[in-house]
């Protein structure tokens, strides 16, 4: 708890909360613990807490900007991806508690694990009545993503773009494959393939799919002029 609150620089008050928001289901399930002992449903509100405070970030900080297009990057910051890098930079996946057999594994990096406890820990300290000590905190750690994500938007949002441009050709969208998984569980790259109309068009490499999917959606769109 010490280092949780050192992490914050917010006091807990219920350190059984945070207990709870930092361990993983496989931990509760080899202990034969009720699933309510780990971080599940604290994600869940967290999630909602999290959505709240950076909608309001975002709201302040772009007044001009369209509900869609605060929506758009409010879903990048938000997302798993995201939120597992500034875990990540916290040392917070250090702290999550997982079963042995789980842990030399490496699963508390895995980075939907990682982001779930993010979340499951804000929602600990919602509960635990510190939602005004969390938002100046949650600003904070957000608001170097959001600038990011604002001033390089194309890259983040490349395979909905992508999608758009080829379906105003003639309504056939892209198709993405693995071609390459390499790396321990916890910390895997991937490779992917986009295609069109049945032609190679790019590749992109990511820590996840989703981002190697990007990447090449990227590649493809600076191919077509999209970008």
């Amino acid at each position: 708890m010490k280092e949780l609150e050192e992490i914050f620089k917010i006091k807990i008050d219920n350190p059984d909360l945070f207990k709870r928001a930092l361990t993983h289901p496989s931990f509760t399930k080899e202990k034969g613990l009720p699933y309510t002992e780990n971080y599940e449903r604290l994600e869940f509100l967290g999630d909602a807490v999290l959505k709240l405070v950076s909608s309001n970030i975002l709201l302040r900080r772009f007044p001009d900007y369209s509900e869609g297009d605060l929506s758009k990057i409010r879903s990048i910051v938000v997302s798993d991806s995201t939120l597992s890098k500034i875990a990540h930079s916290l040392n917070l996946c250090d702290l999550i508690i997982v079963a042995p057999h789980e842990a030399k594994q490496g699963v508390a990096h895995i980075e939907s694990v990682c982001a779930c406890a993010f979340e499951a820990v804000l929602g600990a300290y919602y509960l635990d009545n510190k939602l005004k000590q969390l938002i100046p905190f949650l600003k904070n750690v957000l608001m170097p993503y959001i600038e990011e994500v604002d001033k390089n938007f194309e890259k983040y949002n490349a395979k909905a773009m992508l999608q758009e441009y080829t379906q105003s050709l003639n309504r056939e969208i892209p198709v993405y494959k693995l071609v390459k998984e390499t790396g321990p569980a916890h910390d895997k790259t991937f490779e992917v393939e986009v295609s069109y109309n049945g032609k190679f068009v790019a590749s992109g490499v990511g820590k996840t799919k989703k981002e190697a999917e990007q990447q090449a959606a990227y590649g493809a769109c600076k191919i077509f002029g999209v970008i």
